[in-house]
This record gives structure tokens, sequence and C-alpha cells, in this order.
């Protein structure tokens, strides 16, 4: 794909290729045995200079065992490393207790493949011993790039730019003399055909002068003399048996002599054009790539000293992002969900072990930095696009291989932030399960170690439930499962540091804990979902503004048939939700389809649920991916009807007349289509 690039501008463009450009079609070494590649660093260096190191890291998963223990599990390994004596290496260091923790390693290799189970003790953090196998074992590795070939017979070091530059250009001077030879050869044939067809129209003079002659000498002397044919070709007619003269087919010469003066042109043209010459070995290289392509197997994932050149490369698509309640994390594309009706089945979204359930879904892109808030009151920072990508029904990946939570910590807030988008009076606000509120200034979160950083200090027994990012001008929402809700200002709570406690919000009753915080800026009603996938829409009008601290207005009359609150979502009626059960089942629907009913109502159902499902989390589609895809849809209506609108016809008046009224046709279906979406 690279060298096709670097042909199509120097073709189409007449221009150069940067070795950037470049970059961004091969993205890096590809092992066959897959593995991962830390970071872009070492790929950078090595392509830009010749001379690089980089650093490949075996593909491992940490998954939780019944017994509360966890195992590590390799599935790929760096190239040139054998897993036997991987294993081997491991064993030792725990028999010399350079490795402590370590319970149990099997190998558990089958046809599905690789797989290696390494069981750790209960009370070993499985991140610390995943990055002791990583210095201690060849689980990752550093190999030393070097890219020399011979110029001008001399060995010299390239960059990735001149290596492919000296490729095309070897290309070029292969297929220039294989042109050159097949030119060569054409033309002796075209020359010795040109004799025969002469020979053919003088046949019968011809095997006389052959008849007649004492040696083969003066037979083709009588022959070049007579018919003017040169050395070459009175040679090949002497040659040949008269029978084999004789039997010689005029058509077959003739056609044979067309196709080769074609030949001829051709090779002609390519030697004389560049351009010409450059379309060949293009054409050549797609071919090779179709007979002999394949998908890429090593994935290059964040890490080393290069995390800021990692979004270079990332497109900031609209991705989500979901938590499972035994702490697994993973980031799918969009384009994965569609709107459905609600009271659907929903789409499989997450293949999850047993007991387990989604916690929290969001939507957000590929370049916003994520906060990750546990219910201890720690925060860490991650871009999003550092979240493994996996399908919509793989599990995904431990969310301890990519944060340092402890071991009874889990995340239950994410804010996605754009550092270029934050403003001075932009806070924090942060609520707990016991009703207790804190705002903290959002720039006092901007410098997050791996380690991470206390964002509130919790009383015994409390926990973290969630966080917004607001400003002075929002009110604040707080809904509760048994069905309560609390209006306030913003300015009702002072800012505060990053390690202060806070203060009462919401006062609740026994037992009863808060679920969810809204802020009334972001629609015009409160879309209130029940565990057992029930849902209404109640205008925020009916929501009254009073003072923090109090215990609230009923907002949903909770009962065994709808079960607890366990979502809010405050919306417009245009906006889109996805619903989330605890098999990992997604169904997006539209807000416009729920019915919108008083604080007392109980709604209809938004999802079909099993006896044993409950509704585990809900996320709000952002805006600005609704309009993309309105824009995709109507793209692709136009150009349908463009496609239908060229269909050619007679050229008669009648055609032209009935052609006209189909385009017109298409024209009216299209808008009024768009009028109904």
């Amino acid at each position: 794909d690279a060298v096709v690039r670097i042909i199509d501008n120097k073709v189409n463009e007449d221009r150069d290729t940067s070795i950037d450009e470049i970059m961004t079609i091969i993205k890096g070494p590809d092992f066959p045995t897959g593995a991962e590649i830390l970071g872009h660093k070492g790929i950078n260096d090595t392509y830009r200079t010749g001379r690089g190191k980089i650093r490949v890291r075996g593909v491992t998963d940490i998954e939780p065992m019944p017994n509360g223990k966890n195992r590590i599990v390799i599935t790929e390994l760096p190239y040139y490393v054998n897993k036997a004596r991987l294993i081997e290496n491991i064993a030792d260091l725990v028999k010399n207790k350079k490795l402590d923790g370590i319970t149990a390693l099997r190998d558990e290799t089958s046809r599905e493949g690789m797989r290696v189970a390494i069981e750790l003790r209960k009370d070993v953090n499985p991140q610390i011993m995943l990055n002791q196998l990583y210095k201690h074992t060849q689980l990752q590795e550093t190999y030393g790039a070097i890219m020399l070939a011979l110029v001008d017979n001399q060995p010299k070091i390239l960059n990735l730019k001149e290596l492919l530059d000296n490729y095309l250009s070897f290309q070029e001077e292969v297929v220039t003399r294989r042109t050159k030879y097949d030119l060569n050869k054409a033309q002796e044939r075209a020359h010795i055909l040109e004799g025969l067809l002469k020979a053919l129209d003088y046949i019968d003079e011809v095997i006389s002068i052959i008849r007649g002659s004492k040696d083969v000498a003066t037979a083709k002397t009588s022959l070049m003399d007579r018919f003017g044919l040169d050395d070459i070709q009175a040679s090949n007619i002497v040659e040949m048996r008269l029978r084999a003269l004789t039997g010689l087919e005029r058509q077959k010469l003739e056609d044979e002599y067309k196709s080769l003066e074609e030949k001829i042109k051709e090779y002609q043209a390519i030697l004389g054009d560049e351009k010409i010459l450059l379309g060949v070995i293009r054409s050549e290289i797609l071919v090779y790539k179709d007979k002999y392509g394949d998908n890429r197997r090593t994935r290059i994932v964040a890490g080393g000293d290069d995390e800021l050149d990692d979004e270079d490369l990332i497109p900031d698509d609209n991705t989500v992002i979901t938590f499972t309640n035994l702490g697994y994390i993973k980031r799918m594309s969009m384009e994965n969900f569609k709107a459905q009706n609600r009271g659907g089945k929903g789409i499989k979204g997450t293949e999850l072990l047993d007991d387990d359930y989604i916690r929290e879904l969001m939507m957000t892109t590929n370049h916003h930095n994520l906060l990750f808030f546990t219910n201890r009151g720690r925060v860490f920072r991650l871009k999003a696009y550092k979240i493994p990508e996996a399908s919509r029904t793989a599990r995904g990946t431990a969310i301890v291989n990519l944060i340092q939570l402890a071991g009874d910590e889990k995340i239950t807030s994410t804010i996605a932030l754009r550092e270029e988008n934050v403003e001075d009076n932009e806070y924090l606000f942060m609520v707990t399960k016991t009703g207790t509120v804190k705002k903290t200034r959002v720039t006092d979160f901007e410098n997050i170690n791996k380690n991470g950083l206390i964002a509130v200090n919790l009383k015994d027994g409390d926990e973290l439930i969630t966080v917004k990012k607001v400003t002075d001008e929002d009110d604040i929402l707080l809904f509760t499962k048994f069905g309560q809700s609390c209006r306030f200002k913003a300015t009702d709570v002072r800012p505060m540091g990053r390690t202060a406690t806070g203060v009462r919000g919401m006062n609740l009753s026994a037992g009863d804990e808060i679920i969810a915080m809204q802020l009334a800026s972001q629609g015009d009603s409160a879309l209130i979902v029940s565990e057992k996938g029930l849902g209404k829409c109640t205008l925020l009008s009916e929501f009254p503004v009073k003072n923090r601290g109090i215990k609230g207005n009923k907002c949903y009359s909770v009962s065994e048939r709808t079960g607890y609150l366990v979502g809010v979502k405050v919306v417009n009626q245009n906006d889109e939700v996805m619903i989330i059960n605890t098999s990992g089942t997604i169904i997006r629907i539209k807000v416009g389809e729920t019915t919108l009913q008083s604080r007392y109502g109980t709604g209809v159902k938004l999802i079909d649920l099993k006896s044993d499902e409950k509704v585990a989390s809900i996320a709000k589609v952002r805006r600005d991916y609704l309009e993309e895809e309105a824009e995709e849809a109507a793209k692709e209506e136009a150009e349908n009807a463009s496609d239908e609108s060229d269909v050619t016809s007679d050229d008669t008046n009648a055609d032209k007349e009935q052609e006209k009224k189909d385009i017109n046709r298409l024209l009216d279906r299209a808008e009024q289509d768009k009028k109904d979406d």
C-alpha cells in the first residue's frame, strides 16, 4: 500500500511522499506470532533513522477465579520466544523464589490456540506479578532493529522512505530489463514472421529455389537475392522442413504478427514513458497484495515514552465504553449499535462471566481523556483510545491491566474531558451513596500520575457513586433507588479542595441510597428507568428547585412490579439512549417513543427482560453522533437516487420525457423520506 501511495503521488500529483505519510500506512513491524509492540517510539526511531529498539510484549489477560483468586493467561508470545522454555523459566524463577505468589502453572494450549495459565495466590496483585514476568522472563523482549541494504553494491542504513524509494528504483530496473528482453524477443519473432509471410506469397518459387540449390548457403543466397530477405529470415526458411513450410497457415501467422506488433508498441510505451512503467509496477504490486496479503497480527499499544504521538495516528471516532461488575472494560465502535423500537430485545453486547453484569456504559470519542473515579474516592486518568477495542460480544480487558486498583476497589464513574475545552469556572461535582456532595475545580485534576489521586475523603461505610462536570449556572438533580429526587443550585455547594469530605446534598431514608445525578441543563425532561425495564419521561418543570440537604420529592412510584430505580438521564425528545441489562444485552431506543408521565407514574416497558435479568445501566447517545448518522443517511439516499437517475434509454423524445419523470419522482421520494425522518 505504501509503494502504491508513492507511485500515485508521483504520477497523479507530481509530488514526493513524506515519511510521515508513509508511516500512516506502514504502522510498524508485523510478527508471525502476533503479540504487542509497546508504543511508537521504537518504530519512529527505526523508520526515521534506520535504527531503533522495539519492545514486544506477549498478550495476556487477568481472569478472576471462583475462589477469589486470579490467574494470568498468556495467549501470544513475542517473536522467536519458545513457549516450553518460557514455562521452564517461570518454573525456575518460582523455585528460586524470585517470583513469589504463583500456585500453579499449566500449558492449556489446544486446537483453539495457545494458552498458558498462571494461577496466583489470593493475596497477590496480578498486575504486579505481570510486571515481574515482563521484567524477568521473555514475556517481554526488546529487539534491535537496523534497516541495512546494499545500495550501489555498498551497505547503507536507510530510513523507511529511502528503503521504499530504493525498492521502487530496483523494481523500475527489473521491469525495464524484463521489458527490454520481451521487446527484443518480440521484435526477433516479428522479423522472422515477416520473412515467413513473404515466403508464403511465393511458396512454390521458394520451394523450387530450395530444391534446386546444391547446398544451404546457395539456397540462402538465392532467397535473399530474390525476395529481399536478410540472413536471419532466409536461415529460418531454409532450416524448416519442406513439409512444415508448405503446412504454414497464413491466418495464424498474420494473427501472431498482429499480436506481436501490439506487444511491441506496449513494450516501447513502457520503456518510453516513466508513468506507464510505474503503472505496470503498481498493477503487479496489487496482484501480490491480493495473492499474499493477510491481516495484521501484531498490535501496537500505548507504552514507553511516546504516548503523545499515539493520538496523531488514531482517528477521533465516536466510541462506546462499558465496565462490568467484575472489572472488565472494553471500547467498541458506535457502528455496532443502531436504534430500535422501545420494548425490543436488543442485541448481545458482552459475553459475561457468571455473576457478572455491566455497571456503566458511556459514549465518548477516542481522543478524550477519561477520569476514572473509584468507590474509594480515588481518581485515575487514561486516554480513551488506550482502552483496548473489542467486538460487541467480547468480554474486554481487566481494568487492573490498565490502572492500578486496590483489591476491593471498583470504578463507579467516568468523566470524559478535552483539555483544550476546560474552562476555569468548570467543576467536578461528586455524589456519594449516602447523599454527600462536593464540588472541586476541574483544573485540580490536570496532573494525575499512574498511582492516581484522592478525589474525595469518604466517611466509613460510604462510597463515591457518580461524578459530573458542572458550572455555577447548573441545577443539580439527585435521584434515589426508592424513587425520591432533589433539585438544587450548584452554587449551594462551595468549591472545595480534592481532599475535602463535602457537605450533605440529600437527606435519605433508612436503606435508601443515591443512584444517579443529572444536570437540568442537559434537556427538558428526565428519563427514569427501573431495574425491571419500565421507564418514563417526566418534565423537569415538575421538579421544583429547593435547598440541598432535604429529603426531596417523589419522582417514581417504586413497587414490586417495577423494582428499584437504576438509572436516570436528562434528555430531550429527539435524543436516543442505550439500555444494557445484567446479561450484557444492549438496546438503543428513541426517547420520543417513551411516554410522558407525571412524577408519580411508573412508565412503560422499554426493554424486554428475562426472569433472571435486570437493567444494569443506561447511557445517552452523543448528539454529534446522531447528527453524523443523519448526514450519512441523507448522503447515502442522495447517492442511491443519483445512481438510479443515471440509467440511460434510447435517444427518443418519449424516453427523455419518461426519464425526467423518473428523476422527479426519485427526488420527490427522497425529499419525502427526509421529512418523514
